[in-house]
Order: C-alpha cells, then sequence, then structure tokens
C-alpha cells in the first residue's frame, strides 16, 4: 500500500523528515535530543505498522468480497451436478422407448429415483399430507368433503387426497401441496 498522502500522512512525513537540528531543538540537552530521536523512530515504526495493518485489512476485505462473489455464483454447482445423470436417464428412456414400451418405463423409475436422490442432497423434500391434520403453512386446500363422504375413520379438517405434491427445502416451503379437505357435517 502506498504511504498516507493525506494531510496527516503530508504531516508526519514533513515533521520526520530529518533529524536534525531546528530552531526549537538548538541548544537542547543531548539526553533530551536522544529521546527526540527515540521517539520519532518509534513513531514512523508506528506509522508503518499503521500503514500495513490498514492494507492487510484492505485485502482482507477484497479477499472476502471475492469469496462471497464466487460462492453465489457456484452455489448450485452441487446440485446441478446431481441432475446430470438424470438427463442422462431421460435421454437413454427416449432411445428405449420405440423397442420395448416396459424398458420406458424402467428407466423412467430409475430417472425418478435419481431425481429424489438429487433432492435429498440438497434438502429438498416432498410433501405429501394424505390422512394429516390440514396445515394451511404447507397445503392449499382447493377443495372440502363431508365427514361422511370420507372412507375408513372419517375425521374433518383432514386431508383426504392430494392433487399435486407440495415441496420443501429444509423449512421453508417452496410449494404448497394442494388438497381436498374433510369438513364437519
Amino acid at each position: 500500500m502506498e504511504p498516507d498522502t493525506g494531510p496527516q500522512g503530508q504531516a508526519f512525513e514533513a515533521a520526520n523528515d530529518g533529524l536534525a537540528p531546528t530552531p526549537a531543538t538548538e541548544g537542547a540537552p543531548p539526553d533530551l535530543l536522544a529521546e527526540l530521536e527515540a521517539a520519532r523512530r518509534k513513531a514512523a515504526e508506528n506509522y508503518d505498522l499503521y500503514l500495513r495493518a490498514r492494507a492487510e485489512l484492505e485485502n482482507a476485505r477484497r479477499r472476502a468480497a471475492e469469496e462471497v462473489a464466487k460462492v453465489q455464483k457456484y452455489a448450485i454447482e452441487s446440485f446441478a451436478e446431481s441432475l446430470i445423470p438424470v438427463a442422462d436417464s431421460l435421454e437413454r428412456a427416449l432411445e428405449a422407448s420405440a423397442a420395448d414400451p416396459e424398458k420406458l418405463r424402467e428407466g423412467v423409475q430409475i430417472t425418478l429415483k435419481q431425481l429424489l436422490a438429487a433432492f435429498e442432497k440438497v434438502r429438498l423434500t416432498e410433501i405429501n399430507p394424505v390422512g394429516q391434520r390440514f396445515d394451511p403453512h404447507r397445503h392449499q386446500a382447493v377443495s372440502t368433503v363431508p365427514v361422511a363422504e370420507v372412507e375408513g375413520a372419517p375425521v374433518p379438517n383432514h386431508v383426504v387426497a392430494v392433487l399435486q405434491k407440495g415441496w420443501m427445502i429444509a423449512d421453508r416451503v417452496l410449494r404448497p401441496a394442494l388438497v381436498i379437505v374433510s369438513r364437519g357435517t
């Protein structure tokens, strides 16, 4: 880092330019002049340490900013890598579909397993709440049915059917499950 050229830096440099006697120091006792010279050296040393610390701080800030930019740029890299085999499986399934429909079904099942494994790596989980109590934070009711129409042990305000699964990442809902909910009579 370059020396401080601001008013403080210029004043410091001017005060320490030479240790030659000045009108203020002429005739001063030699031990006092030696003390003054030692103080000036110590001040110069401290100023140098200050400049180095300031440069180190600026470098640390720059490196931190670069690291944040890098993390943002490549945040989904591992997730993207886990999706590549899914794409490969879909391509193979399409190639095999003309020859044997059963192979297509097997290929799609394998692909779904790979996709769910990729989701699991990034803590992406499905919301499939059949039989659970309706939760407006995780479920979106699109319809209700009377309890009397529900098979089994009818319980009001519970999910009786899922029209579309929901998805969560960690504890955050990405898409609520679209559900049909039982209601009291």
